[in-house]
């Protein structure tokens, strides 16, 4: 079940071969007067998998980044809906940019991510975060209208730290996203990029509901994996297979941290 409310997201920009590397998808139908953008709340639509017996709930906070391109509003919001389906969730918060304009800025950002931890159990929930963008070796893009940022890995580590919950999944789906994992990853910080620090990711077409990653990642792999490092093995497969059969140059997706939340996140068919 969906509850839709007006909020805002956006990104700066960062030339990439997603189709042209990482870019954006879009699929997100119309829902009416046009939206600047919205934040969505997804209650699990269908049968979720549960995590291990003494594991939490899993709060969800998904950002499309970049706003020239719908690729990345319909990523954040059917990644979100998938881990929604997949684990016990608690607290989910979706926000995008649009060309026009949105809220999905840095400092939006960082509220989202206090307030879902506030309604978290700080030491048995798992944060989840999903960001989708445009990257370069700087960080990530962010662009609403005429508003451009970009989030850097030292930030968004000073975001996450700043929660106060122990455990959390970091996911990134953009070129050079390696680049957040020296910060960000350790045994309670489980981290998967797109791409390793030196290279593009591919996909981003305006009109695409998914880039490579996260169409491999979430929409085939997580779909049915048991666990994240499942799909995480799965997907980047299919990756390397796509990127050979069309003669693009390995992204070289990266996993890094996490072995005291993985356990927290194996879902039972």
């Amino acid at each position: 079940m969906f509850r839709y409310f007006v909020f805002s997201c956006n990104s700066a920009a960062v030339i990439s071969k997603r189709g042209s590397p990482m870019t954006s998808v879009s699929w997100i139908r119309r829902l009416g007067a046009p939206l600047v953008a919205f934040v969505l709340i997804i209650g699990p639509s269908f049968s979720p998998v549960h995590a291990v017996e003494d594991a939490g709930k899993v709060g969800v906070v998904s950002f499309g980044l970049f706003g020239d391109q719908g690729v990345f509003r319909s990523e954040a919001t059917g990644a979100a809906q998938i881990v929604a389906g997949r684990f016990e969730t608690g607290p989910i918060n979706v926000q995008y940019n649009s060309k026009k304009g949105g809220s999905a800025t840095i400092e939006a950002l960082a509220r989202s991510l206090q307030v879902t931890a506030n309604r978290l159990d700080a030491e048995k929930d798992v944060l989840f975060l999903i960001l989708t963008s445009h990257g370069s070796p700087d960080g990530l893009a962010i662009k609403a209208g005429r508003v451009t940022q970009t989030l850097t890995p030292a930030r968004l580590a000073d975001m996450l730290a700043k929660t106060g919950v122990r455990h959390k999944v970091v996911v990134i789906s953009a070129c050079y996203s390696g680049v957040f994992i020296p910060r960000l990853a350790n045994a309670n910080v489980l981290v998967i990029t797109a791409a390793d620090a030196s290279h593009p990711s591919f996909g981003c077409e305006d009109k695409a509901k998914w880039t490579y990653f996260g169409d491999a990642f979430f929409n085939v792999a997580l779909r049915q994996a048991v666990s994240l490092k499942e799909a995480f093995l799965d997907a980047r497969s299919l990756i390397r297979e796509r990127e050979l059969r069309e003669h693009f140059e390995p992204s070289n997706p990266l996993m890094a941290g996490g072995a005291n939340v993985l356990p927290l996140l194996v879902g039972r068919p």
